[in-house]
């Protein structure tokens, strides 16, 4: 079965960096488009990068020029190198892929920025 194992998260000051990591499996990893979603405690989950199967990559406003998206085909991961992290970035960040109308979740990790 398909699974999408993320890791990373913790608990950083405000300013530092975080990278996650999401490991897939049982799926043709490199056909799928790939995301990271984030829920901050009573909010919705919301999109925070993607990146298509091509290597295309968009980014929500609030995190361009803090966040990169990648991919690593080869290693079936894709990557959220975070940066400049503020309070406001504080949620559960979740692996996303998808294919058409197909979608699969990763468990979520937890990222919490706070001094």
């Amino acid at each position: 079965q398909v699974q999408l194992v993320e890791s990373g998260g913790g608990l950083v000051q405000p300013g530092g960096s975080l990278r996650l990591s999401c490991a897939a499996s049982g799926l043709i990893f490199n056909i799928y488009n790939m995301g990271w979603y984030r829920q901050a405690p009573g909010k919705q989950r919301e999109l925070v990068a993607a990146i298509t199967s091509g290597g295309s990559t968009n980014y929500t406003d609030s995190v361009k020029g803090r966040f990169t998206i990648s991919r690593d085909n080869a290693k079936n991961t894709v990557y959220l190198q975070m940066n400049s992290l503020k309070p406001e970035d504080t949620a559960v960040y979740y692996c996303n892929a998808s294919l058409l109308r197909v979608n699969f979740w990763g468990q979520g990790t937890q990222v919490t920025v706070s001094s």
